[in-house]
């Protein structure tokens, strides 16, 4: 969403109303953002809903691909409402049958997110989605597996963004919407 849609919009308000931060989780010094307060109020979660929706139903996504876990909350009522398949992206060993997978670095070591073999076709166009993006490198393992499989990576959907992070400055161009920011 762009910043002015966003301002005039008062369903991002009542959204921002509804995050909880609570301090020092999971470890002393981080002001966690928790999304499930969102979840607990059916009108701010129809409103998250409602905004990512009216953004990318004309937009010809066949594929929402949700990151573990927050993302599973969020993509699969986004999916459905656009009429796209649902992916998810999962961390190491979650999945049954064949995967590929994307490594990446954390700031304490490297993780991994998988996928099915097959569940992305060469061409389909995706929405990568997850609750909140702060330095961006599980965002960009996503959309380096979703690459990789053939698929193009439309934009990647978050409900929060932690600016000074500079998450979005690693997505290298790709489009990022978030409804909201914390700073």
């Amino acid at each position: 969403m762009s910043r002015n849609k966003q301002e005039e919009d008062p369903r991002i308000n009542g959204i921002k109303t509804k995050i909880r931060v609570v301090p020092d989780f999971p470890k002393k010094g981080i002001m966690f953002q928790d999304i499930t307060t969102v979840l607990l109020d059916p009108k701010a979660f129809k409103d998250t809903i409602d905004l990512f929706v009216e953004r990318y139903r004309d937009k010809n996504i066949s594929v929402v691909a949700g990151i573990e876990a927050r993302g599973f909350l969020f993509g699969p009522p986004i999916a459905l409402a656009i009429g796209a398949k649902f992916v998810p992206l999962r961390k190491p060993k979650k999945l049954p049958g064949e995967t590929i997978f994307e490594e990446y670095e954390l700031e304490y070591g490297n993780d991994r997110l998988e996928m099915h073999v097959g569940a992305v076709e060469v061409g389909d166009r995706a929405l990568v989605v997850d609750d909140l993006i702060a330095t961006g490198g599980t965002l960009c393992a996503a959309i380096k597996l979703l690459e990789r499989v053939g698929a193009e990576v439309v934009e990647c959907a978050c409900v929060i963004e932690l600016p000074e992070l500079k998450g979005r400055q690693r997505l290298k161009g790709k489009p990022l919407c978030m409804l909201v920011e914390y700073r």
